[in-house]
């Protein structure tokens, strides 16, 4: 008889592993409290505008492309990706600077920047390349022991993590202008953190993207959440929208199932959970049964930042970048605001998405959906945000139109959704409204991070931001990866060998 299995949570990481356990035989249930899939992966549809809710493009598409294989399908039969050469724009105070794929136009773009910076490019992506290759295992297997530290793969690669220095300090190696440096450390941002905090292991995150490119799938980055969900149904698997679990179902230490928000006990011989890892943590277990993660100690946690979101749908386009980013005047100082202060900036850097110039299905003809994501604080902030969101608002539209030429955007809005950080918590169950999850220090990451097999509970396992590797569409599909393989294989189902391929190819 097909072991039961529960996945709290339809988020990428809950799809991924729901898909892939169901394609091997298992039965599968995904609940979902919200009555849509995706988590922060979801689509906002309003008024014939679609949005992204939360990441706006893949990299590293190999590894979308293994987890359909180890499922049995082909991911180019479920989404159209459309690869963005032109990866996005940097704008700073006196010169702007676009990012592209190619290499050698990336290198004439920067000695014109920066004379000297060039050279330094190539530099940086040979030998992140090699740091890349020897972080790659480690991002792909189980974390949960101290012993695993003393394994080959990671004593190896010791030498690439740069446990010393921060992101920033790496990249101080390649680049002289700070303008180029920002260039490729602001993806620390994708882990809600501080290019001056963040491990200089992360490194890899600019590179991941000069090296595999960046690419849009049409309809957004939501049609993958949605594939997800399609072929875990193809094999039999359900899909329960709209139905919150209440808390997990825990006898001793045993998960036995879960309770419904509606009082309904649902056994399983397995549960996977997808749900944020501190609002589970926090919310869906009882008082007294977790030790290490008790609600008292996550408090104590290293959280990241949050974002404030503007999603608009306008009644004309803009022809300009697909991604624009917009520094402020003294980022350093911006960055210590949503990380360490906890200020609201009064000039805040802003990303902005005007996918529709690439894709135009995501508004009426003639029109465009405009996604614009501003980095604050977090909710340990204790910023009311009642009190300051039509302020803040405004701030990022005159930020916006004063350093940009995305003008005049007010007169053009016909449809327009906020999301803050009381927003990210309240409505989204985000814990303290950390978009990003727990932070990546090193304190935080591999055998410091909860682990894919839950270590408080038995018969539970982590997929998703808030586990091994971490944050990231690519990283949060590869803890499913070895999540649902760990779970295989303790449970006598056999690991499936092509979701092995191309490991060296991987996160």
């Amino acid at each position: 008889m097909a072991k039961k299995i529960i996945v709290i949570g339809a988020g990428p990481g809950g799809l991924a592993a729901a898909m892939n356990l169901a394609s091997q035989g298992y039965q599968v249930d995904v609940y979902e409290k919200q009555p849509y899939v995706g988590g922060r992966n979801a689509s906002i549809e309003m008024d014939g505008f679609t949005f992204d809710m939360g990441p706006t493009f893949l990299s590293m598409i190999h590894i979308a492309e293994e987890i359909f294989e180890s499922a049995g399908r082909n991911l180019h039969d479920y989404m159209d990706m459309i690869e963005l050469e032109e990866m996005y724009e940097l704008i700073f105070d006196d010169r702007s600077l676009k990012m592209t794929r190619n290499s050698d136009e990336m290198v004439k773009r920067l000695e014109e920047f920066s004379p000297g910076d060039g050279k330094g490019y190539f530099r940086f992506m040979n030998d992140t390349r090699k740091k890349m290759a020897a972080l790659t295992p480690i991002l792909q297997s189980k974390m949960d022991r101290f012993h695993h530290y003393m394994s080959w793969k990671v004593i190896k690669a010791l030498p690439q993590l740069t446990v010393t220095k921060s992101l920033y300090d790496v990249l101080s190696n390649y680049f002289q202008d700070e303008r180029v440096k920002y260039a490729f450390t602001f993806q620390s941002k994708y882990l809600g953190m501080s290019p001056w905090d963040c491990p200089g292991a992360f490194s890899i995150l600019s590179f991941m993207e000069h090296e595999y490119g960046i690419f849009h799938p049409r309809g957004g980055v939501n049609q993958l959440s949605k594939a997800m969900g399609k072929v875990l149904e193809e094999y039999g698997g359900r899909l329960h929208l709209g139905k919150g679990v209440k808390k997990l179902w825990v006898e001793k230490k045993d998960v036995k199932g879960i309770i419904l928000e509606d009082g309904t006990a649902v056994h399983a011989d397995e549960v996977v959970i997808n749900g944020d890892f501190a609002h589970v943590m926090s919310n869906l277990v009882d008082p007294g049964i977790l030790r290490k993660f008790s609600k008292e100690k996550l408090e104590k946690k290293k959280y990241s930042c949050s974002t404030f979101m503007i999603y608009l749908g306008l009644d004309k386009k803009y022809d300009l970048p697909h991604h624009s980013i917009i520094f402020s005047e003294d980022y350093k100082n911006n960055v210590e605001e949503i990380t360490k202060t906890l200020k609201l900036s009064g000039d805040p850097s802003i990303y902005i998405q005007n996918a529709s110039v690439t894709d135009d299905t995501l508004a009426p003809e003639g029109k465009s959906a405009l996604y614009i994501l501003a980095p604050v604080p977090n909710n340990f902030s204790g910023i009311d945000w009642e009190k300051y969101q039509d302020s803040f608002r405004d701030l990022v539209f005159e930020t916006i139109e004063k350093k940009t030429q995305f003008k005049n955007l007010r007169a053009h809005i016909e449809t327009e959704k906020i999301i803050t950080p009381k927003n990210w918590e309240q409505d989204i169950l985000v814990y303290k409204g950390a978009t990003f999850n727990l932070g990546h220090q090193l304190t935080q990451m591999m055998v410091l991070r909860p682990h894919n097999k839950f270590e408080e509970l038995n018969h539970c396992w982590l997929v998703g931001g808030g586990t091994h590797p971490g944050s990231g569409l690519p990283t949060i599909l590869e803890s499913a990866r070895i999540t649902t393989n760990a779970l295989m294989k303790e449970t006598s189902h056999p690991v499936p060998l092509k979701s092995e391929k191309k490991l060296g190819n991987a996160l």
